[in-house]
């Protein structure tokens, strides 16, 4: 199946004008690599997690790129952090209400995959 590419990118949108810059670059790097997403598809679909719990949903992370992932992710305000002044320490990690506006995305990535897998099994 071939697809008829989209004529160019929309210069505005939702009342922003982008001009010549495409924000791809800028998205690519809040959630791109290879972990980001699947951190943030944990945390908008099954909720808060700590951090062995996040662990052990994201197979194959280590535990300092996992580290790492959630400190860029909290910077970027995509990842909430919460630290429970107990003994041990006890921190909780939530997608904020900028990673949940990914909701729809993730959605249709599913559908997308799905299709091509449908096709494909054709």
């Amino acid at each position: 199946m071939n697809a008829e590419p989209p004529e160019k990118f929309p210069s505005t949108q939702a009342g922003k004008t982008f001009g010549k810059r495409c924000p791809m670059p800028e998205i690519a790097q809040l959630i791109g690599g290879k972990w980001k997403l699947i951190i943030l598809q944990v945390l908008i679909f099954q909720g808060t997690k700590r951090f062995g719990e996040l662990k052990r949903e994201v197979e194959g992370i280590t535990q300092t790129m996992l580290t790492s992932q959630l400190r860029a992710l909290e910077k970027d305000g995509l990842v909430s952090r919460e630290i429970f002044p107990e003994v041990p320490p006890r921190v909780e990690y939530t997608a904020t209400a900028k990673a949940l506006a990914l909701t729809d995305m993730f959605h249709a990535m599913h559908a997308w995959w799905v299709l091509q897998n449908n096709e494909q099994a054709s």
